[in-house]
């Protein structure tokens, strides 16, 4: 036993050990958990936030489903026109300054958003905050830990994945008690202008120290991808880079092959489970007679399985052909959109959220992947760039359509069930895929 208070000695010897694994764990890890910090920060509140902003909302100006899908399909419109333009400046600028630009921006935005009384002013800031997360979050910091890791990269930037995740478990509900309820005569707490309000004043206010702490790239800072041959990497076998890399396509390449297209469609058939459910669930929830918090709890519930699955769908992605995990994630999807359809009590709304996030955590690694296995790893971001095209199209479509069959019908049940069937269908294009291939040789100059 050790002479303070009974403490034995070997477990001060182990956690002195620990502490020194700490400090010698490769530094971009710290790039990796600090982009989650700034993804959860920057991009929950809106996007995760959706289905709590949208009820208050509607009970407050009396807009209908339609008028309110517009302000998400807004953000389709930056991520389209903009999105060329907002990787040319991260590159040209750096990550650092792009955190701070962005976080700005997306803080003003809120603040705006809290002062908004007419339709078109919240299309405005729509688009305001869309475009400083867009800058400021997810682009910068996945471009940031694509320059700290080679062999880890996958793992790393699921790490930034899961700030987006974790996130999304506590700020829905912390969101929805501030609030307070959904009726604008009945002001139970704060209310959602102040809440908005209070959102954008801390988001500026962290702009400035999380910028500081964003390192661009390894060697900016004595470091190599990895850490080279003298830091420690997370442990496990040792692959050659040959082994995890296959020959580079550019993006003109990659346009002229079928798995490119059946790639891209089927990521975005996928994907409008995603935004139909951000943007439209909160309403119809509203609409079954569920409080707030429950809807807070239900996005709590969906975005906490997300977390866990994340890290499942990585592991799964790399035991079997990505191809089957990106399928079989998918369909999860559109069965959770089933579940929802049929859903008229809480433990079906909860089985609904729950399978939700089994699909979409499961899904989210490997349709990310999947363009690196094909493609390979050099024109990555290009090519990513390029697949988002059909993507957009389909994201901005999406939430439209949901908002006018519902308006049009008076329930939801006919625009989720074809949201459900367009995902199945995208997810068969998966199976379609072949094993990769290798790039056809470029012509000489």
């Amino acid at each position: 036993m050790g002479p303070q208070n009974g403490v034995p000695l070997a477990y001060l010897i182990d956690l002195t050990r620990s502490v020194g694994r700490v400090r010698e764990l490769f530094y971009g890890w710290r790039m990796a958990v600090l982009g989650g910090l700034i993804m959860g920060l920057g991009t929950v509140p809106l996007f995760q936030g959706l289905p709590v902003w949208n009820p208050v909302l509607r009970n407050a100006f009396g807009w209908n489903a339609s008028q309110m899908s517009w302000a998400f399909s807004v953000t389709r419109i930056e991520g389209g026109i903009l999105g060329p333009l907002e990787g040319i400046l991260i590159a040209r600028l750096g990550s650092r300054r792009m955190v701070f630009i962005g976080m700005m921006i997306l803080g003003a935005g809120f603040i705006l958003f809290s002062q908004i009384h007419e339709l078109w002013q919240l299309y405005a800031v729509f688009f305001m905050m869309s475009l400083g997360a867009a800058l400021g979050t997810w682009l910068p910091m996945m471009t940031v830990v694509n320059y700290w890791f080679i062999r880890w990269k996958t793992r790393a930037m699921s790490v930034v994945m899961e700030g987006y995740a974790l996130g999304g478990i506590v700020l829905p509900l912390v969101m929805a008690w501030a609030i307070g309820g959904v009726d604008p005569a009945i002001s139970e707490r704060f209310g959602w202008r102040v809440v908005a309000f209070a959102i954008g004043v801390i988001i500026m206010a962290s702009a400035l120290p999380l910028a500081r702490l964003v390192h661009n790239r390894p060697e900016d800072i004595g470091l190599l991808p990895d850490g080279g041959p003298s830091e420690r990497a997370p442990t496990g076998p040792r692959r050659p880079i040959s082994a995890i890399e296959p020959t580079d396509f550019t993006w003109q390449q990659a346009i002229k092959e079928r798995s490119f297209w059946l790639i891209s469609i089927g990521h975005a058939c996928s994907s409008i489970v995603t935004v139909a459910v951000m943007v439209h669930l909160g309403l119809m929830l509203d609409e079954r007679g569920y409080s707030l918090q429950t809807i807070g709890l239900v996005v709590a519930t969906y975005t906490g399985t997300n977390a866990i699955f994340l890290v499942i769908g990585g592991y799964v992605g790399d035991r079997i052909p990505i191809r089957f995990a990106a399928f079989a994630f998918s369909s999860i999807q559109a069965l959770a959109v089933v579940i929802l359809v049929l859903a008229h009590s809480a433990p079906m709304i909860f089985l609904f959220a729950v399978t939700l996030g089994a699909g979409f955590g499961g899904r989210g690694p490997a349709t990310t992947a999947i363009r690196g296995v094909y493609f390979g790893r050099k024109s990555f971001a290009a090519i990513m760039g390029v697949s988002m095209i059909p993507m957009n199209l389909l994201l901005f479509v999406a939430p439209l359509y949901v908002g006018y069959i519902r308006d049009l019908t008076g329930d939801y049940d006919i625009s989720f069930l074809t949201v459900a069937i367009v995902c199945f269908s995208g997810s068969l294009l998966f199976l379609l895929l072949g094993e990769p291939k290798s790039a056809p040789p470029r012509p000489s100059v």
